[in-house]
């Protein structure tokens, strides 16, 4: 063979055993660049390909190249968050305290927001993989299927926060979101509330709320009061939304004597339409929130709310991450950080605070 059908055979050449980006390509249908462009923004693909370069990259085990560099090679000094959404303070501040330790230890933070999507999700955890973290951050224990397999197999510490019900994939920092809800009800009605309704976000994607929504279910249940399920309402997380699911209650349900909101975002703009309507608080109806943003002890009346660490989670998670980064061996894998339900003057108070 002449040199020039020697380099012929070297381009043809391929690593035996290696998975290459054109196989996953071939599988899925598409081009070689497209799979490139899903690997490393898969916002810029249709939803469609992406889940068939996903089940593609799924079927043949195709890791990207630049995970493969990270695991043979030391990673880099930046930690990934991936938040639901930017919009709301409590998120902000647990990037506060993920920020503040980090920052104090040489780290840096790299924040994506997921939208309450668990499909967008799984793929920033896979492109945030592709970028070598030393630690990644996410949401709630509740994943998609493919989120979850990239959290079991990525060799960097995982926390997951919020929530703290079920094993973690390796380490998580909440609280109950069951248990605060729970408590909170449960106050309320030793406050003579019977009848109680419940503004709530979705639970699909949210298994924070889908605690938040069981612990109230249990309360009211437990005390032997009804569950009406006109009672309850779903809401995003907007004021506004909290003001429209208020007006609905009260327009559809005026025996209603008081109303859980299962975040500060709710019971403010529940409270702004009470207002609006020249409906009283509490004397016609009383209003609780959850999370203890600021601007619950400056509203008249102040709510009624669950105080919840938000700041510490942040705190906690990176504190978690540097430990496990660090080799050290004693990393608690669940801490909980625990609640306070803090009563105000949107509700009358339970007997046992009186």
């Amino acid at each position: 063979m002449n040199s020039s059908g020697v380099m012929a055979a070297k381009r043809r050449r391929r690593p035996r055993g290696r998975t290459q980006i054109r196989d996953v390509a071939r599988l899925a249908g598409v081009s070689a660049i497209t799979v490139s462009r899903y690997i490393n923004d898969p916002g810029k693909v249709a939803e469609d390909t992406r889940e068939r370069i996903a089940a593609a990259i799924d079927k043949i085990g195709y890791i990207p190249n630049m995970v493969a560099k990270g695991l043979s090679s030391n990673r880099t000094n930046i930690v990934a968050a991936i938040i639901p959404t930017i919009t709301n303070s409590i998120f902000a501040a647990e990037v506060s305290g993920l920020s503040d330790v980090l920052k104090e230890n040489g780290h840096s933070l790299l924040i994506s927001e997921s939208g309450y999507s668990l499909e967008r999700e799984a793929e920033l955890i896979q492109t945030m993989i592709a970028q070598r973290p030393a630690g990644i951050v996410v949401t709630g224990q509740v994943h998609s299927e493919r989120g979850a397999k990239l959290l079991r197999t990525v060799e960097a510490p995982v926390v997951e926060t919020w929530e703290i019900g079920a094993e973690p994939i390796d380490m998580c920092v909440g609280f109950s979101n069951f248990d605060a809800s729970y408590r909170m009800v449960t106050g309320l009605i030793e406050a003579g509330y019977r009848r109680i309704g419940l503004i709530c976000a979705p639970i699909t994607a949210n298994d924070r709320a889908a605690r938040r929504r069981e612990g109230y279910l249990a309360a009211m249940g437990g005390a032997g009061l009804d569950i009406v399920p006109g009672w309850m309402r779903d809401a995003k997380f907007t004021f506004h939304e909290g003001a429209r699911a208020m007006g609905e209650l009260l327009d559809d349900h005026t025996e209603l004597e008081a109303i859980c909101c299962a975040s500060d975002i709710f019971a403010i703009g529940g409270a702004m339409e009470c207002q609006r309507r020249g409906v009283r608080i509490p004397e016609d109806i009383g209003i609780c929130g959850f999370d203890d943003l600021e601007l619950t002890r400056m509203f008249n009346p102040p709510l009624t709310t669950v105080h919840v660490p938000r700041y510490e989670i942040g705190e906690k998670s990176a504190a978690m991450l540097l430990a496990r980064i660090s080799s050290e061996k004693t990393v608690e894998r669940k801490v909980d950080l625990g609640f306070e339900i803090v009563w105000r003057g949107s509700t009358h108070p339970p007997s046992s605070s009186r």
